[in-house]
């Protein structure tokens, strides 16, 4: 069971691409879009092949910084929405088109979820190769650590949904999930400013995420603003790119999960440092890097019963993450940059969605816009479980998960957007690979996953 699947995994067709300019930690460059057929030539067509990716890469990329730019100096949402018009007509008909192609999973035909009596026990298994993954220890050298705190953090949300659940091994696995966010806070305290840091490692550049926080590092380094960024072995700082949102998120989150599972004020206050850091960033140029925010502090919201973390999570969902959903065309729903039409980042957008409109008040102002394009968002993608397969698992899972808790009363929401459609393929996918002996989610979605099959009603 890995815990390094987090989407941002690809890697580049071309040199261009890994010269340009990238971004910080949360998420690699942009990845290199779809390269198109050219006539069979073996000596031309990869010359050609080239020079079509970096004329591609260099629109793109003066798209995202137009934008930033543009959020950076005037965070108005006309003036956001204009701009997103203007990356619409300069991608043409390659709008709402991953950057990689899809490549999915088929729905086995014969397959059935895992039973309430079978999911109860399927935790226990995974227990050892949680343990073996661990590598995380107070005190170690961030600027030796290969690893990000995502990783952690997924163990310890998937643990405390398995707690909560009263799974099968669950409380054998609570000291493991304790000291994985002690580990957390550690990180948490040696930056120093709220924020779930990442590690600052020179020089390793396996990991996309790892490589692009290696060239900004190197950057500040050569401006001599490197002490503005890192602290004790730890990135606190990225300055306007946003991406530090991603492991924020992620470690905050999890916290939240441990404390709803076994309440400590540490995990609370910890998460509540997160979300306070969150609350004070600008929004970024990716809007799945601020969706992350909106997700935790729409739960934080929740769990404290503080308005401010309500407030700044819909304002960030309104100017940083639905602005560049595509309303109209074939692809209405997705997101326009073909960085985010990817379908994990569309299902953390939409994940993140879904938990800000069941934090918001049934009779909200707001509401009735969060829901509409998260229904939008959810229309976009659900038909393919249903059809070509699943093409992205592990997000898609925590994401509808998220959807069904939300409208659970809404059997309508959940038909018209296909969610029932999509979460009964899904399960039946995972069942099917557990079944054959295989991890088929990651921690946090496997424990989430698991947690809802053993409280589902034997189907009839």
């Amino acid at each position: 069971m890995s815990t390094r699947n987090a989407p941002d995994r690809g890697k580049c067709d071309s040199g261009a691409a890994a010269r340009r300019t990238v971004a910080f930690p949360g998420a690699p460059p942009r990845h290199c879009a779809a390269v198109p057929a050219f006539p069979a030539n073996p000596r031309a067509a990869p010359l050609r092949r080239h020079f079509a990716v970096r004329r591609r890469l260099v629109a793109i990329a003066g798209i995202l910084l137009s934008l930033a730019s543009l959020r950076a100096a005037d965070p108005d949402l006309a003036a956001i929405q204009a701009a997103v018009a203007s990356a619409r007509e300069k991608l043409g008909d390659r709008a709402g088109v991953p950057e990689v192609p899809d490549r999915f999973i088929a729905i086995p035909r014969e397959a059935a979820w895992l039973t309430p009596a079978e999911a109860r026990r399927a935790f226990a298994p995974a227990l050892p190769r949680l343990e073996k993954l661990r590598w995380w220890r107070i005190g170690l050298d961030p600027t030796k650590l290969t690893h990000a705190l995502r990783e952690p953090a997924a163990v310890v949300a998937g643990l405390a949904a398995a707690h909560r659940a009263g799974l099968d091994g669950a409380d054998r696995a609570l000291p493991f999930a304790r000291a994985a966010a002690d580990f957390l806070l550690w990180a948490q305290a040696s930056a120093g400013t709220g924020v779930f840091p990442f590690p600052a490692v020179r020089g390793h550049t396996d990991d996309p995420a790892f490589a692009a926080a290696d060239r900004f590092l190197a950057g500040a380094e050569r401006a001599g603003k490197l002490a503005d960024h890192v602290r004790a072995g730890w990135a606190f700082d990225d300055g306007a790119d946003g991406g530090l949102q991603f492991d924020n998120a992620e470690c905050g989150n999890a916290l939240l999960d441990l404390h709803a599972a076994v309440p400590d004020t540490r995990w609370l206050e910890a998460a509540r440092r997160a979300g306070d850091w969150a609350v004070a960033r600008p929004v970024a140029r990716n809007w799945n890097y601020n969706s992350f925010s909106v997700h935790l502090l729409a739960r934080l919201a929740v769990v404290t019963g503080e308005r401010r973390y309500l407030d700044a999570a819909l304002a960030k969902a309104r100017l940083g993450v639905i602005p560049g959903q595509l309303t109209s065309g074939p692809r209405a729903g997705r997101w326009v940059d073909p960085h985010n039409a990817r379908p994990a980042y569309h299902y953390i957008m939409l994940g993140a969605l879904a938990e800000l409109a069941g934090a918001l008040p049934a009779a909200d102002p707001a509401r009735p816009e969060i829901v509409r394009a998260l229904a939008l968002g959810l229309r976009a993608r659900n038909a393919d479980f249903a059809g070509p397969g699943a093409a992205n698992k592990d997000k898609a899972m925590e994401a509808l998960l998220i959807v069904h808790r939300v409208f659970a009363a809404d059997a309508a929401f959940l038909r018209e957007t296909q969610s029932d459609v999509a979460l009964e393929a899904l399960g039946r996918l995972v069942s099917d690979q557990a079944r054959r002996g295989q991890a088929p989610l990651g921690p946090r979605g496997w424990g989430q996953f698991l947690a809802y099959a053993a409280a589902r009603p034997p189907a009839r």
